[in-house]
């Protein structure tokens, strides 16, 4: 679609053509453009996927570390709970 625009259809003709609706045709314009280093305005596409992995690593490594947490907070407390255990 954006191949079309760049090449002169307006998206209007496009709308009646094919029927996605003007935003999302006007959107995929904006997209390739960014991709395409036409405009420095927003992500590209490969920025927004290395951002969601980031993302998902980051929520991963969080719940990781929480879980961690919690059992360096129960090693804790059971090994100051064994009887005769010495604690410096």
């Amino acid at each position: 679609m954006a191949e079309l625009v760049r090449a002169g259809c307006s998206i209007k003709e496009l709308v009646k053509e094919f029927e996605p609706c003007y935003e999302t045709i006007r959107n995929w314009v904006r997209q390739t453009d960014r991709d395409d280093g036409l405009t420095l305005s927003g992500f590209t596409t490969q920025e927004k996927e290395e951002l969601r992995k980031l993302r998902r690593e980051n929520r991963q490594l969080k719940l990781e570390w929480e879980i961690l947490a919690e059992a360096a907070a129960w090693f804790a407390r059971e090994a100051g709970s064994l009887p005769g255990s010495t604690s410096s």
